[in-house]
């Protein structure tokens, strides 16, 4: 359902972009007019308050495919005063060719073309009680939800993969502390608007045909604040610096989103906030990798060791693990170790497999016993007639 609030809000011009701008070209335009605007750098400006929370709402709905779309087609419907300055607002008849005045253009088409465009609206719907239904009493008004936000925040890699409870600060429109979200000053409390009984709306005839305006007395709340907030000024919202506690779950990924519902935006007058959306970015480790939910990790080693066969001993996200190289282990291997990876998300998912790669380290400078030993066993290797390249491609 549209919000009526939306026909008297141009929020391509709070973001300074036209109607068929793309919704990149949104996105940059959004992020410069709150950078300017944001509260940390105008602070006691209550002009840069308001053009922020005008931004931050434009931007929520002009980013959203299907808010836009319903934002569009509200505007382009309730144009100029919606459908009660179209229909006409001279006397006269003249039947379905006009209504008198300067509004006689009327034309039925017109209706049919829209219900078009809304992609298979309902006819019905879109006369809204044109034909003997618009004596019917107007549903209440409902409280608009408050708009969501979203934020970033840095992880080491041992806090992304084992999860972390961290302190979030946030400036962002919040629940008026003063009014605790009411909008009315203390001892004091909204009246239902008498002009719209709180529905937020007013419905009018005019010969065959009805239709809604949103009501000017309360502007489409459906409630009216005598004394308003000293402090939010009747918005029951405040500008505010505030400080939550996140639970980031063990096993997120670099630029996944969290949501936390309702720790948004404020809504008006005590309406639910919206919900808070965390981006998570994730540092590197010096030691370890990722591959989804499997741990990586590369564990340098001589050549006797794989040659040979050894136990090495490895990190891992909860202490060190042991694990057998095989006898003749080549350059290169990953040996795999179950359950001793990253921990699946989801109740009692498990964990993800350790994979261990095994690199030759050179030594940069053999000699004395070590380069003679060497030589020995480089000769001892030759006359069993071991060629490392034998079969190889290049050889050929």
């Amino acid at each position: 359902m549209a919000q009526r609030e939306w026909v008297e809000k141009d929020f391509y011009k709070e973001l300074g972009v036209t109607s068929d701008a793309t919704k990149d070209e949104i996105k940059r335009a959004a992020r410069k007019v709150l950078a300017d605007n944001h509260p940390d750098r105008n602070p006691n400006n209550p002009a840069a308050e308001d053009r922020y929370k005008a931004a931050t709402e434009a931007k929520e709905v002009l980013t959203d495919d299907a808010k836009r779309a319903e934002y569009d087609e509200t505007r382009r419907l309730f144009a100029n005063g919606g459908f009660g300055r179209r229909f006409g607002g001279g006397g006269g008849g003249g039947g379905f060719g006009g209504f008198g005045g300067e509004t006689s253009d009327f034309n039925l088409g017109d209706l049919f073309d829209q219900a078009g465009q809304t992609g298979g609206a309902n006819i019905g719907d879109l006369f809204g009680g044109l034909f003997g239904r618009g004596a019917q009493q107007p549903r209440p008004s409902r409280p608009r939800r408050g708009n969501d936000l979203e934020t970033e925040t840095e992880l080491s890699f041992l806090e992304a993969t084992k999860g972390v409870a961290m302190p979030l600060r946030l400036t962002s429109p919040a629940p008026c502390t003063n009014c605790h979200g009411s909008g009315a000053r203390p001892g004091t409390s909204p009246k239902v608007c008498p002009n719209c009984n709180g529905a937020g709306v007013i419905n009018r005839n005019q010969g065959a045909f009805g239709f809604s305006e949103p009501c000017t007395d309360c502007r489409g709340t459906g409630s009216i604040i005598e004394h308003p907030c000293d402090e939010c000024k009747g918005t029951g919202v405040s500008t505010r610096t505030r400080t939550i506690n996140v639970r980031i779950p063990p096993g997120v990924t670099d630029g996944q989103r969290i949501r936390l519902a309702g720790q948004g935006e404020a809504g008006l007058r005590g309406a639910p906030s919206g919900d808070l959306y965390v981006t998570v970015h994730v540092r590197p480790d010096k030691v370890f990798g990722r591959d989804g939910d499997d741990l990586t990790v590369t564990v340098p080693v001589s050549f006797h060791e794989l040659a040979l066969g050894t136990t090495l001993s490895v990190p891992t996200l909860e202490g060190k693990v042991g694990v057998r190289v095989p006898k003749g282990t080549s350059d290169g291997r990953i040996l795999r170790v179950r359950g001793r990876g990253v921990p699946k998300r989801g109740t009692d998912a498990g964990h993800g497999d350790l994979l261990v790669t095994v690199k030759v380290a050179v030594p940069p400078n053999l000699e004395g016993e070590a380069a003679e030993a060497l030589e020995t066993y480089a000769k001892a290797e030759r006359a069993s007639g071991f060629d490392p390249r034998a079969g190889w491609a290049g050889s050929l």
